[in-house]
Parts: C-alpha cells; structure tokens; sequence
C-alpha cells in the first residue's frame, strides 16, 4: 500500500490534474518565475556586454595596450640553440646541422625573389638614413609599405655563397636583430660616454651600433677578429618605425650578420652583444634586454 501511495504522490507531483499544476506550479507561477529569470539574467548579460564593449574602446587595433613583457628593444639571433650554447665540431657535420638548418630558414624570409612587389616594398638605400616616417598609426588604416632588405648584404654569413654558414671552417656565423615592438624608434647614443672605447668607432649617424666582445677579460685574446656585415653594420633607422602586423605585415627588420673568423679552438668562450642608444636600457635581470650572451665552443 505505501508503495502505491507513493507513486502516486509523484505522479500528483508532476501533473495535479486537480490544480492544474505541473511539478506543483499552476501556469501563472511558471510564468512568473520564468519572467523573472528572464529579466535577471538578461541583465546580467547586457552588464558583461556592455563591460566587454567599454573595454574593446580603449584598445588599438595596431598597437598592444601594454607592451611590457619585454623592454625595448630585445636583442636576439639565429641560430636558435638551447641555453644560447653554439658548440660544435668542424669536422662532425651532424654537430652543426641544427645550426646552420636554423640560420638557412631565418634568412630565407630575405630572399630577393619574396621582396618583388612593388606595391608592399620599396628600396630604403644600402646606406644608414634617417626614420621612414609612413603616416600615423591610428587615424591611417591603409598598409604600408616595407623596406626591401636583401639576405645577400649578410655577405658571408648569407648562405648563397656558404650553405654551412662558416661552421665547416670553424669560422661561425651569428645572424642578429632587434626584436619588433610597434611604433618604436631607436635613438642612436648622443654621446661617447656609455659607450666602449673600443665600440665607439662604430658610432656614426642614422644607425644603432652593434658591438660584441668576450664576457670574460683573460677571452679577449682569444676571440680573434669579428667581422660585422649589414647596412652600417648596425640597425639603421630608416627601417623604423614598424606599424604592426594589421599594417605591416610584410615588414623586414634589418639584420646584422656576425662572423667570428678567428676563434681559439676546443676552448669555451663567452660573448656578449649589445646595442648601443638614448633609449636603449640593460638589467641584469633580463639578458635579452638590448644585448645578449652566447656561449662558443668550436672544436677540431
């Protein structure tokens, strides 16, 4: 008998047919609370809209809001190796394999054929000159145009005359850049004085200078002659300022090629590259921050 009396309180439940009420609520209630829920949540909606709307009118389409990640200008280069750790051996060609494999798909991007038309590049000059200046930023939707740059003014460091790169002779190249950062332009240093005197021949108008030495004293005997290839052999400026990827997506940044053509062998060696300007900084914490270090073993 309980049984039954409990199925049956359920069924009554779901549908009193005396009531008129379904899941013990007549029509009107249902209504009612459905209205209701209705309104609350449709207004929870318009606030997260309205929030998400007042927020998109305070960003950029063609500029990151915050762009602190990294502080301009990062200093970096290829080839990409683990712990910034060239070490190689001239005569095992698997030893440096990745090397040159990394050098030759970065600078493919430079090829000449890839820079033909002439509605996306234009010739900047094979000399160091002043800012390219292509309209503002934001009231100027239109893409702009970038400045050719050609993988052969790397010389050596190339590839079309060494497919190793230099490896293979133990005469290693580095391929440098300073990474992208939307509307940045690079100051060159006014003054001599937080400059090396050894780097301050470097120095000269229209270009940021490059300059790579060993991290330790008792190395610097041992680094031997670094050959610097490129336009000013630095970062000239009339590659600057980039509008970002919305209205420079065909941009190339200049590149510095570093050959080290006379390294003391089976002996570890560090070096370090900085990049010389006003508006260029340093932080311990940070080792990609306008410089980096790379760590050069070559051995026979």
């Amino acid at each position: 008998m309980s049984s039954n009396k409990s199925d049956g309180g359920w069924k009554q439940f779901l549908w009193n047919s005396e009531k008129k009420e379904l899941l013990g609520r007549t029509g009107g209630s249902w209504f009612k609370i459905g209205l209701f829920y209705l309104i609350f949540y449709g207004c929870l909606a318009g606030i997260f809209i309205g929030t998400i709307w007042a927020m998109l009118q305070t960003l950029s389409l063609h500029k990151p809001t915050w762009q602190d990640r990294v502080a301009p200008p990062g200093l970096s280069h290829a080839p990409y190796a683990d712990k910034t750790e060239v070490v190689f051996n001239v005569r095992e060609l698997e030893t440096y394999l990745a090397f040159t494999k990394s050098l030759r798909e970065f600078v493919t991007k430079y090829d000449d054929s890839r820079q033909t038309d002439n509605m996306q590049y234009e010739d900047c000059g094979d000399q160091p000159a002043e800012y390219k200046n292509r309209g503002d930023l934001e009231s100027d939707p239109v893409p702009r145009k970038a400045c050719r740059f050609s993988r052969s003014m790397l010389g050596p460091c190339s590839g079309l005359e060494d497919p190793n790169f230099g490896f293979s002779v133990g005469k290693p190249c580095l391929v440098v850049k300073l990474n992208r950062i939307v509307n940045f332009r690079p100051k060159p240093p006014t003054s001599n004085e937080s400059i090396p005197d050894e780097a301050q021949p470097k120095v000269q108008p229209n270009v940021i200078p490059l300059y790579c030495t060993s991290k330790k004293e008792e190395d610097a005997d041992k680094i031997g002659e670094i050959k610097y290839h490129g336009i000013g052999e630095g970062f000239p400026l009339q590659y600057y300022p980039y509008y970002g990827k919305r209205l420079h997506p065909q941009y190339l940044q200049p590149l510095v090629g570093l050959q080290f053509t006379n390294l003391t062998r089976n002996v570890e060696l560090r070096i370090e590259c900085k990049v010389f300007g006003e508006n260029i900084d340093y932080h311990e914490k940070d080792r990609f921050q306008g410089r980096f270090e790379v760590k050069i073993q070559v051995n026979s």
